[in-house]
């Protein structure tokens, strides 16, 4: 059994983080962002850095709708969010545009192998691991790296005005660093608290259909971020990911 605090503690952190990204999700219909990724980007990084993203939504994201571009370009100046945005804010949007893909391909896929276990010998369940939790976090790699792709393709193809193919090519070079590093950081979390910390305070680790589980990983997408972070700064200093 999982103390009751920490039960309490989980199903607090989760409601938190959906009533932000419900937040977010009102917002961003109501004022759609004029790169339509963040759209998704923002409400779903809500979910696990709850009230500091609503916090950067409202002091930054607003500055990138598509009504304030509009009437930056009525005034023909740059829009506000490439003049008023500190560099240090365009590294970490860039680096939640990598982790909200990373978040809904690692959900997708943690889902997947817990209703289907079959998925995770498929992936080396068995035969390469013992654990099923490493198989499974070859299956999350799989889809957190698709989406992240489609997540860059569709942020850096309108920006720049690539073809499909050169979109692709650009998407890649953008998101593979980024996403290894935010990877890093999950699993190294995830890894602290399924085999060390939650056995320490409950003698087991804790199953997906858990809140304790979710609340893990709530925590295991703070430390992506952190590992991330100083690649975006060097991805987006460099040019190789957008400024946003």
């Amino acid at each position: 059994m999982f103390p009751t605090w920490l039960n309490t503690l989980a199903i607090l952190s989760l409601l938190l983080g959906a009533a932000c990204s419900a937040l977010l999700s009102v917002q961003v219909i109501r004022h759609p962002q004029h790169m339509t990724v963040m759209n998704v980007v923002w409400p779903v990084s809500a979910l696990f850095g709850t009230l500091v993203v609503v916090w950067a939504y409202y002091r930054y994201g607003r500055l990138a709708t598509m009504e304030a571009h509009h009437h930056a370009k009525e005034r023909g100046e740059k829009p506000p969010n490439m003049t008023q945005t500190p560099f240090p804010v365009m590294v970490g949007k860039g680096a939640l545009h990598c982790g909200s893909g990373c978040m809904l391909g690692d959900v997708a896929a943690e889902w997947l192998a817990f209703l289907v276990p079959g998925v995770a010998v498929w992936f080396g369940w068995h035969s390469l691991f013992e654990e099923k939790m490493y198989a499974v976090w070859v299956l999350d790699f799989v889809f957190a790296y698709a989406l992240g792709i489609a997540f860059q393709y569709y942020a850096i193809v309108p920006m720049r005005g690539l073809s499909p193919g050169e979109g692709l090519v650009a998407a890649v070079k953008a998101d593979t660093a980024s996403l290894i590093a935010w990877q890093v950081g999950m699993y190294g979390l995830m890894a602290l608290t399924q085999f060390w910390l939650y056995p320490l305070l409950a003698g087991r680790q804790a199953p997906v259909d858990s809140v304790e589980f979710w609340f893990a990983m709530q925590a295991a997408m703070v430390a992506g971020f952190l590992t991330s972070y100083p690649v975006n700064w060097w991805l987006v200093g460099s040019g190789i990911k957008e400024r946003m």
